[in-house]
């Protein structure tokens, strides 16, 4: 009896130590991928032709994200100005000088899963990885 105790606690040890660095290498590429979509999406939302980030810029960002395996409805934006105004709308985009913020966030889909087998609680199934920035609007009207 104590030898198959030995065995599973073994195996369980040897299954966390072979696949840890898997799934820790795929959440760091995830979290790179929303950081680059968001530089990428600020970078084209602030020059002097936008001056905003609009519905027609998210959907084409998540096929971009899909493109790379993330499931496009788990992804969410949130698109801010710094003045309050409303940093989605084409017909009025912000000038020069606002600031223009956008969060990509994505949910963890059970990456923690393999830690309880060394008795480390993963994180809540609620929470999220996310990505933000912030670059001025370079739109002049």
């Amino acid at each position: 009896m104590r030898s198959i105790l030995v065995f599973v606690l073994f195996a369980g040890m040897l299954c966390w130590m072979m696949f840890s660095p898997i799934y820790k290498h795929i959440l760091i590429v995830r979290q790179a991928a929303l950081q680059q979509e968001v530089d990428y999406m600020l970078e084209i939302g602030a020059n002097g032709s936008h001056g905003y980030i609009d519905e027609l810029m998210i959907e084409q960002s998540k096929q971009r994200l899909a493109s790379l395996g993330l499931d496009p409805e788990a992804l969410a934006y949130t698109v801010e100005s710094s003045d309050g105004s409303n940093a989605a709308n084409a017909s009025a985009p912000l000038v020069r000088g606002i600031g223009l913020s956008l969060t990509i966030s994505y949910p963890y889909e059970g990456l923690f899963t393999l830690d309880r087998l060394i008795g480390v609680e993963p994180p809540p199934s609620t929470d999220r990885m996310s990505a933000r920035g912030m670059k001025m609007s370079e739109y002049v009207p």
